[in-house]
């Protein structure tokens, strides 16, 4: 039997001891440890075994760190850690006070750029080729990039100005045909007849921008790779090189079902098959609920839209994309035009609910602002995944939504305490208002049995805009709330012996506030303590304090919330621990007032 061979790599440096020859043995082994943690740990893993010959071969050739490597979102980086001094602590991947789930400059210096967010990577190599061009530096500059994320406006933006420069820079595209979901859009089709040689070498696009355009070749023959990257480090300017490999290379189901097994969950690393998780008594999803309760609606509102931005399956808006084709958009990695998409069919009557992770809509805030709020169109923001997210990290938590939002004139902005809500609030929205909102909810799963929330259903609730709600009264202090973290507070409160001191109001709306309760709460309670799963600066908290200034109230505030810092990765619960809005921090508090 051949010695292991990734046992006695740390580093590059090691790496570049083997011949040629042994590469194909070590993209093997690397595959096999991928696998062999993951299927315990949990993490990204198809996008990961794609890469593995291009991982190798770009640390193999390149002198990295010296040359600098950027990888666009970084699903795909865990070959890349392990060969980059990681691999004895791969197995806290993504685990509260492990290494990062995507690279992350603080943790390597083979991590040169900090991502988790798509399309970065072109506009970060020029940045850093410029850069090095300017210190008199002979660096190379490699950004790998892939046929979904190249489709993104941003993407496109660092195409446009590399090819005005003679920057010594490589952009890769890994084309694998999806990225979370399949790759949608021209592009895509564009890139399939590149690869199935019907578009002819006169039309490339790659070309006219100016780039020295090799490609397609095999991403997963060393030889090939080897070669090529071997030549493009002695041309100079912008390079492109296109690559044709396939997510979830080496573990059969990983490659049959790319959707599934782009985060699988734990799994037999032997066979690959999936352990099972019974869901038999498990409340729904919140991303479910929606799907389920937008299809409902649609059956019966033809004016209803769904849009998505490369987000069918995280956002359950496949549902809608299933049942009415037609009427569900898949824009891509587009979330500035999907909110000026749905701020233009709104012009036109229709009822467009737009569903994007919180964490994303922040790269269409102008959009939300300029196309949407200031022309006061109705439209319906979705935001899948707000508040803490857990192993995703710092580059995923949806917690500066209430901030960001609050302060824009027109919007409504709205955060369900559990999924009858959200379905009642859908459903108030699907009827028409006169101005945008924003339903905010979180990832996972809400409180009540399946059995409890029939879908289709149609009894809904109109909820009132604005307006708040007492869930338990009491005498000295009261605690209010916004969204599914008002059920932490209500858990806590079932656990301290002077519950009945302690009122518990849920406000669902953050915007506009229910003024004429808060008159009541201000003038009723001398404390008053506010909780959100968001960020304290700018929040729900926020809002209630400036309420108390503009009426001249002096009671004694205390906001609980998302601190003034970037919450790193762990699960759900060791993080709302650290910002000390667990149950248990909950109890502790509220048994000291």
């Amino acid at each position: 039997m051949s010695e292991n061979l990734l046992q006695n790599i740390n580093n590059p440096s090691d790496l570049k001891k083997l011949e040629p020859s042994q590469l194909p043995q070590l993209s093997k082994e690397l595959r096999d440890f991928i696998i062999d943690v993951v299927s315990v740990k949990e993490g990204h893993l198809g996008a990961s075994l794609g890469v593995i010959e291009l991982t190798i071969a770009l640390h193999y050739v390149f002198d990295t760190p010296n040359d600098l490597l950027v990888w666009d979102v970084g699903h795909q980086a865990y070959g890349h850690k392990i060969l980059t001094e990681r691999k004895d602590n791969f197995h806290t991947n993504r685990q509260l006070g492990g290494i990062s789930g995507f690279p992350k400059r603080s943790e390597s210096v083979y991590d040169t750029f900090g991502v988790g967010h798509s399309s970065t990577s072109i506009s970060a190599a020029l940045g850093m080729a410029i850069a090095s061009q300017l210190k008199g530096e002979n660096k190379h500059h490699i950004a790998v990039i892939g046929d979904a994320s190249i489709a993104s406006g941003m993407a496109f933006e660092g195409l446009n100005h590399a090819g005005v420069t003679d920057a010594n820079l490589l952009v890769i595209l890994n084309d694998n045909a999806i990225g979370i979901d399949p790759s949608v859009g021209a592009l895509k089709n564009y890139l399939t007849s590149v690869k199935e040689g019907k578009n002819p070498k006169q039309n490339n696009m790659i070309k006219s921008l100016n780039f020295d355009y090799s490609g397609p070749i095999d991403g997963h023959d060393f030889e090939a790779l080897i070669s090529e990257l071997e030549r493009l480090k002695k041309v100079k300017g912008p390079k492109f090189l296109h690559i044709i490999t396939t997510k979830g290379k080496g573990l059969q189901q990983a490659e049959e079902d790319q959707v599934k097994y782009h985060a699988p969950g734990k799994f037999d690393k032997n066979t690959g098959e999936i352990h099972p998780k019974s869901e038999e008594h498990l409340p729904p999803k919140f991303q479910d609920v929606f799907g389920w309760t937008l299809v409902e609606l649609a059956t019966n509102n033809p004016k209803i839209i769904g849009i998505t931005p490369a987000m069918p399956s995280g956002s359950s808006l496949k549902f809608m994309m299933d049942a009415f084709p037609d009427r569900a958009f898949d824009v891509g990695i587009a979330e500035q035009h999907a909110v000026t998409l749905a701020a233009g069919m709104a012009t036109q009557g229709m009822v467009v609910f737009c569903n994007i992770y919180s964490t994303f809509l922040q790269r269409a805030y102008d959009q939300v602002i300029h196309d949407v709020a200031l022309q006061n169109l109705p439209v319906i923001f979705c935001l899948d995944r707000a508040g803490l997210v857990g192993e995703d990290g710092a580059t995923h938590h949806g917690v500066f939504d209430l901030a960001y939002l609050r302060c824009i004139p027109n919007m409504i902005i709205y955060a369900p305490k559990d999924e009858i809500d959200l379905r009642n609030i859908l459903y108030t929205a699907s009827l028409g208002l006169n101005h945008p909102i924003a339903i905010r909810y979180p990832r996972g799963r809400g409180k009540y049995s399946n059995s409890k929330i029939q879908i289709p259903n149609s009894n809904f609730l109109k909820i009132e805009i604005g307006k708040a709600h007492l869930l338990k009264s009491g005498t000295k202090t009261a605690v209010l709330s916004t969204g599914f973290i008002g059920n932490n507070v209500s858990l806590a409160l079932d656990n301290v012996s002077n519950a009945d001191e302690i009122a518990h109001y849920d406000f669902g709306f953050v915007k506009p506030l229910d003024e004429k309760l808060l008159h009541e709460i201000f003038n009723s309670f001398d404390i008053i303590i506010t909780i959100e799963d968001g960020a304290i600066k700018g929040g729900f908290g926020s809002a209630i304090i400036e309420f108390a200034s503009e009426n001249n109230y002096k009671n004694t505030i205390k906001t609980l919330g998302i601190p003034d810092d970037f919450i790193e990765h762990g699960t759900v619960e060791e993080l709302q621990q650290i910002c000390k809005i667990d149950v248990k921090s909950l109890e502790k508090l509220f048994s000291t007032i």
